[in-house]
């Protein structure tokens, strides 16, 4: 049945914006939030914020009444080459994920592949109000590889920090390589532009001679900043973060992805360089890196921003980064409670806190606070209106961060503005060519399915491991399993 929902028309180019009588969400670290409020955009910037705003007689007012006007979320680690196999690995592990792409599969992936991963990954940004993403790209098996990620990220229009890796070699090669220079050169030397950074991308062993010397010399070299998965249970630990300390390669550019299973002494040194951690909680809990480290990156004063890792397995909007974080933390907190036989009457992380992580937490991260991550005048035109007039679920609006962090998702994303250009509106993308990205995943898959033949449905689905089910723990049942009966018949129960 066709929707026949008049649509609001999309505000022109070049023309002034105002969001009217809004709940804006400053997120200046002030707390503060404007009831009834205006934002008043003007070319790629953010001219005023506050109440009864005097605006130009060309603005175009979109009317914000009943909806949160918020800063573009920041998504601070996800590997968008890997968005065309959304949710293929929805029952992995993360041995079945380090398997399927490091060792078997993830190498035969051409460029047009990783282009198609990204602009599906980019598109699919926007759409839930993520307007700056982090590509955490390390399946660039070749430069052309890499420009073809770059020519996706181009096409799209958010903001992009483009983390260039590759898992199929070791990063003290490719990023001593020449290949990996003239790459360099050739797409981002002298760039000047605050929509396409760089950083590099690369994990660190912990191997007591420290190969990764020459990737972090070219990374400063380059002046970028290093964005590594570090504290990965059984991959990546407290001696790589020893090493990289020792021979000053900590600083408060690094990002460290996940930081999960860490030791006390690895958490001071990364506080004590002013690096910051990029918390994945849907992978964390899900994958098994470790217990998502919130509640104890704050014992340390460590800056956090949130990211979404892959669609392989997990969603790929803030909200959910927001909500899995928050009841992780709390369940957290209260199962230490208990075990102490205390109970737990104050939560320490608050729904402000997460959308704080969630946009100037990631600002901070990444280098572009003095850009994007509030909504101050004179900073960069990201801006964001959750309002969804069709939705029960959007009234009452009582207390905005929580309405954002537990009831929000990407159908109540109604507009979405980049550096002040329209990129959805009226919960539609601007501009993309959906069909034409869905027939470009199609000749991915095609190619990838006649690539594996039969290990295309095996990879999807891993065997389930055999398990030994024993007494049904409810009183209320007779049931009573095999193994309990010999047990009984031994005189064990």
């Amino acid at each position: 049945m066709a929707d026949d929902t008049p649509r609001e028309p999309v505000p022109e180019p070049g023309r002034p914006i105002v969001f009217r009588n809004g709940t804006v969400l400053v997120m200046d670290g002030t707390g503060r939030v404007l009831h009834d409020a205006d934002v008043l955009v003007s070319g790629d910037r953010i001219e005023a914020v506050g109440p009864g705003l005097d605006v130009p007689e060309s603005a175009r007012e979109i009317d914000a009444s009943g909806g949160i006007v918020m800063p573009g979320m920041i998504d601070t680690h996800r590997h968008m080459w890997q968005t065309v196999l959304r949710g293929y690995g929805a029952d992995w592990t993360l041995s079945q994920y380090f398997v399927w792409f490091y060792l078997e599969w993830g190498s035969r992936f051409r460029p047009e592949d990783i282009r198609t991963g990204n602009l599906l990954g980019a598109w699919e940004a926007l759409d839930a109000g993520v307007t700056t993403t982090v590509d955490w790209s390390h399946g660039l098996v070749t430069p052309d590889h890499a420009d073809a990620a770059v020519d996706a990220l181009e096409e799209v229009p958010g903001r992009y920090v483009f983390g260039y890796g590759n898992i199929h070699t070791a990063p003290w090669e490719w990023a001593a390589s020449p290949e990996f220079r003239a790459f360099y050169e050739r797409r981002f030397h002298g760039r000047r532009d605050d929509m396409l950074g760089f950083q590099i991308a690369f994990d660190v062993t912990g191997e007591e001679s420290f190969p990764e010397r020459p990737a972090f010399e070219a990374a400063r070299e380059l002046g970028a900043a290093v964005t590594t998965h570090a504290g990965v249970w059984g991959a990546t630990g407290d001696n790589g973060i020893r090493l990289m300390h020792e021979h000053g390669f900590m600083t408060p550019e690094t990002v460290y992805v996940h930081a999960a299973s860490l030791s006390e002494d690895s958490y001071q040194r990364i506080a004590a360089t002013g690096g910051s951690v990029s918390v994945s909680t849907e992978s964390e809990q899900s994958a098994g890196q470790g217990y998502p480290p919130t509640w104890r990156l704050r014992r340390h004063g460590i800056p956090v921003s949130l990211s979404t890792d892959t669609g392989v397995w997990w969603s790929s909007d803030m909200f959910s980064a927001m909500r899995a974080t928050l009841g992780a933390d709390r369940s957290r907190e209260h199962l230490e409670a208990h075990a102490r036989d205390e109970t737990v009457t104050h939560s320490h992380l608050r729904a402000e806190h997460v959308v704080d992580c969630a946009t100037r937490g990631g600002a901070h991260a990444l280098g572009l606070s003095r850009f994007v991550g509030s909504l101050e005048p004179g900073k960069k035109a990201d801006v964001v209106l959750i309002k969804n007039d069709a939705s029960p679920v959007m009234f009452p609006l009582l207390n905005p961060y929580g309405h954002v962090a537990f009831q929000a998702q990407r159908a109540d994303v109604h507009t979405v503005l980049v550096d002040g250009r329209v990129v959805k509106h009226d919960h539609l993308l601007v501009g993309a060519d959906l069909p034409a990205a869905r027939r470009a995943a199609d000749t991915t898959l095609d190619y990838l399915r006649q690539e594996m033949g039969d290990a295309w449905n095996e990879g999807m689905n891993p065997d389930i491991p055999p398990t030994k089910i024993l007494d049904n723990p409810y009183t209320y049942t007779e049931f009573r399993d095999s193994s309990t009966r010999r047990r009984a018949a031994a005189g064990e129960g």
